[in-house]
């Protein structure tokens, strides 16, 4: 089964491009708007990994990233910020927010691969790690 991305994203070229890459890639996406519907689909679709943009048009994507850290269902969840914001300072603002990663756009395809590989194998070693503790407990 592919693993489950959910892009949080308000720019529909943006959107299109990171879709038609992870897709090649084998990923499922799954998409949100904005940072409020984000939240929302990242707690009903349990991904197994996010993309946040930052610049959103109702909360930003720092604060539905705290959020969903703040949850105990959805805080082991990977978070990537993916993001056009580049200046100093901002990568260490996104992880200070709960951001797992950073990515400034313009990203490039195998930049984001990548990352989302690394991400995604380093959550399922610590799951892996989870299980083993609960079954010897």
């Amino acid at each position: 089964m592919p693993s489950k991305i959910l892009y949080v994203e308000d720019n529909p070229q943006n959107m299109r491009l990171v879709r038609k890459i992870l897709t090649a890639a084998g990923y499922q996406v799954i998409e949100a708007v904005d940072g409020l519907s984000g939240i929302a689909t990242a707690a009903s679709q349990m991904p197994d990994l996010i993309l946040m943009d930052v610049n959103l048009p109702d909360i930003n994507g720092l604060e539905a990233t705290s959020r969903m850290k703040a949850s105990p269902e959805l805080a082991t969840i990977p978070v990537i910020a993916l993001t056009a914001n580049a200046m100093h300072g901002d990568r260490e603002n996104c992880l200070a927010a709960g951001c797992n990663g950073y990515l400034a756009k313009p990203v490039m395809k195998n930049e984001l691969l990548n990352t989302i590989a690394l991400f995604l194998k380093t959550a399922s070693e610590a799951h892996k790690q989870t299980e083993t503790k609960v079954a010897a407990g």
